[in-house]
C-alpha cells in the first residue's frame, strides 16, 4: 500500500483515522517551489508514522510516554536547561483571524536591526508564552509566532512553514536576525523550536545570543551552538526579504544614535546591550568574560575604546564612550574591525587617595571632574572628595565605612538622598553627581 496516497476518512472516529488526520494536519504542506520535494518527504513521513500508530493501537501512547527523552544533564559551567518543549499553534492571521491563505502573503522587507529591535521588545515586555493567545501586536505568543513577529510577517507561521519565507545558510554565514530552526517529525507540534540569532558571544563561535519565546516567556540568553538539546538538528535560515535599506520607521529608529546619556558609568538599558553585541561582532568579544548586558561595565568601555582606536581615532575621540560617529560606524558596518592581534587597552589608572579638604586647594569650590569620574568601577580621589562632602553636609547615612576612593552603592544612595533633598526626582535624582549636584554640594 502507498500510504502517502491514502486520505484519512473525515467522518471516521477510529484511532487510525484520527491519528492520520492529526499527522496530515501538522505535516508540512506540499506546494510549488524550491523546497517542495523536502516538504513532500516530511509529509509522507508523518503519514507513515500515523499508519504505524494504527497498527500498534492503544499501546502507542504508553510506549511514547515510556520512551520520552529525559532532560539533559546540567551544562558544564551553567545551569541545567530543560529540553525544549514549546507547543505551537497553527498557521493563522493576526489576532488569530482565519479564512485566508496566510502563507501566500508576500514577505515584507525588513532590516536586521529591525528584527533584533522587535525581538528585544517582546523580551523587554516579558511577553508570556502561549500557543493559543495573541499579544497586543497580533502575533501568537509561541516560538514561531515570535519569529513571525520579528520578521514582520502578516501572519503567525509554524516552524514547518517559516522556511518558506527563508533560505538555508551555513553556520559561518549567521548574522543577527537569522534564525535556527529545529523540526521534529516525531513530534511536529511540541518537539519543534526556533530561535532568533543575535550574534556570537565568543570568538570561537561556540555560544551565541538567542532571542526566543519559550516557557515562561520571551527571553534572551547566551546559548550553546546550536541549542541546549537536539543541537545537531537545528538548521540556520535567513529571511528572504532582508534589506539593508533604511526607509522604514523601524530601521530609522534602530539606526539613530540614542544619546550620550545612554552610556557610561551607571547606564543600565537596552542600548548598552546592543552596543556590546555590535562590538562583539566587530571583534570585541575578547573584552567580555560575560554578557554583553544592559549594565554599563569596564568591558563595554574597553571594547568601545579598542574599536575607536582601530579607526585611527585618538585622544577625546577614543575615550571608550560611544558618540554619534562610533554608533554610526557600528550600526552601518563602517570602518575597520578590532584587530585581534592588537594589545588590550589598559584600564584607567587608579590615582592615589590622599586625605582631602572639603574644597579646592584655595578653599573655593573644586572643579566638577565630569560624570566619568563616578559610577560602577570608578576609583579616584574625586570619589573620596565627594563622599567626604556628603558626610559634612549630613548625607552620609548609607556609609557603613569610609567614604573611600572606590565608588560604592553607598555613594550612590547618599548622592540620591542629597538630590531628593534639593527637590529633584526621577532622572534628576539618579544618585550620580552632575554639574548641578556638584555645585550645590560644595556651595
Amino acid at each position: 500500500m502507498r500510504f502517502d496516497e491514502v486520505e484519512p476518512d473525515g467522518g471516521c472516529i477510529c484511532g487510525g483515522c484520527s491519528a492520520r488526520r492529526r499527522a496530515r494536519l501538522h505535516a508540512a504542506p506540499v506546494h510549488e517551489g524550491g523546497h517542495a520535494a523536502a516538504r513532500s518527504v516530511r509529509r509522507r513521513a508523518a503519514v507513515l508514522m500515523a499508519a504505524a500508530g494504527t497498527a500498534l493501537g492503544g499501546a502507542v501512547g504508553a510506549a511514547t510516554a515510556a520512551t520520552a527523552p529525559a532532560a539533559p544533564a546540567p551544562t558544564p559551567g551553567g545551569p541545567a536547561v530543560p529540553r525544549a518543549d514549546t507547543p505551537q499553534g497553527e498557521v493563522g492571521g493576526l489576532y488569530g483571524e482565519s479564512g485566508a491563505d496566510e502563507r501566500a502573503a508576500a514577505a515584507q522587507p525588513v532590516t536586521r536591526a529591525s528584527i533584533i529591535e522587535r525581538a528585544q521588545r517582546w523580551v523587554d515586555q516579558k511577553v508570556p508564552y502561549s500557543m493559543s493567545h495573541y499579544w497586543s501586536d497580533g502575533y501568537r505568543q509561541d516560538c514561531s509566532g515570535f519569529v513571525s513577529m520579528a520578521w514582520g510577517l502578516g501572519s503567525s507561521q509554524t516552524t514547518w512553514t517559516l522556511p518558506d519565507f527563508a533560505e538555508r545558510i551555513t553556520k559561518a554565514e549567521l548574522q543577527p536576525g537569522d534564525v535556527l530552526i529545529h523540526n521534529d517529525p516525531a513530534s511536529p507540534r511540541s518537539g519543534s523550536h526556533v530561535t532568533v540569532f543575535g550574534g556570537w558571544v565568543d570568538s570561537a563561535r561556540t555560544r551565541y545570543v538567542a532571542y526566543e519565546q519559550t516557557s515562561p516567556g520571551a527571553t534572551k540568553r547566551a546559548t550553546p551552538y546550536a541549542y541546549w538539546s537536539n543541537s545537531a538538528t537545528y538548521l540556520p535560515y535567513r529571511y528572504k526579504a532582508l534589506t539593508t535599506g533604511g526607509s522604514s520607521s523601524d530601521s530609522a529608529a534602530a539606526a539613530a544614535f540614542p544619546g550620550a546619556d545612554k552610556f557610561g558609568p551607571g547606564a543600565d538599558n537596552a542600548f548598552v546591550t546592543r552596543l556590546g553585541e555590535m562590538l562583539v561582532r566587530r571583534g570585541g568579544g575578547r573584552f567580555y568574560t560575560e554578557g554583553p548586558g544592559p549594565r554599563w561595565s569596564e568591558s563595554d568601555r574597553r571594547a568601545t575604546e579598542a574599536f575607536q582606536l582601530a579607526q585611527g581615532w585618538r585622544g577625546g575621540e577614543a575615550d571608550g564612550v560611544p558618540g554619534k560617529d562610533t554608533w554610526d560606524y557600528l550600526v552601518n558596518g563602517k570602518g575597520r574591525d578590532i584587530d585581534a592581534a592588537a594589545p588590550l587597552p589598559p584600564p584607567p589608572p587608579s590615582p592615589p587617595s590622599p586625605s582631602l579638604p572639603a574644597g579646592g586647594a584655595d578653599g573655593r569650590e573644586p572643579a566638577f571632574p565630569g560624570p566619568g569620574a563616578f559610577g560602577p568601577g570608578a576609583v579616584g580621589e574625586q570619589v573620596e572628595l565627594l563622599g567626604g562632602q556628603l558626610v559634612r553636609k549630613g548625607f552620609g547615612e548609607a556609609y557603613a565605612e569610609g567614604p573611600g576612593p572606590r565608588w560604592t552603592d553607598a555613594d550612590r544612595s547618599n548622592v540620591r538622598a542629597f538630590q531628593e533633598a534639593m527637590g529633584w526626582s526621577g532622572t534628576e535624582a539618579d544618585g550620580y553627581p552632575g554639574p548641578d549636584t556638584w555645585r550645590l554640594l560644595f556651595s
